[in-house]
């Protein structure tokens, strides 16, 4: 399993449209093949900055799969007006597995 990271800086005063146009790109990505689920959270102190995790199976399943897939110029045309700057989008796995011990 891959999680997506994103920081989101959505321009301020716009939150409320941000949050909607999210609720329809939601099931773009999510009827994505790889696509395992997502969190959209908005942050405490900085109202207008959102973190973006995504789990998919693999990074292709997001960059290959979704990002060149058909659904995602749909995607684009809903969020990425939102955004200044352009998020940074990182991917990340596990360090740890289950069957290893920390000292």
């Amino acid at each position: 399993m891959i999680l997506e990271h994103a920081v989101l800086d959505v321009l301020p005063g716009s939150e409320d449209e941000f949050e909607w146009a999210f609720g329809e790109a939601r099931e773009l990505i999510s009827a994505s093949p790889g696509f395992l689920g997502l969190e959209l959270l908005r942050c405490v102190e900085a109202p207008s900055r959102y973190l973006l995790l995504v789990r998919w199976e693999s990074v292709q399943a997001h960059t290959v799969g979704f990002r060149q897939g058909p659904s995602y110029e749909r995607w684009s045309a809903l969020l990425h007006r939102f955004y200044s700057p352009f998020p940074v989008v990182e991917h990340y796995s596990s360090a740890l597995s289950t069957s290893s011990s920390v000292v």
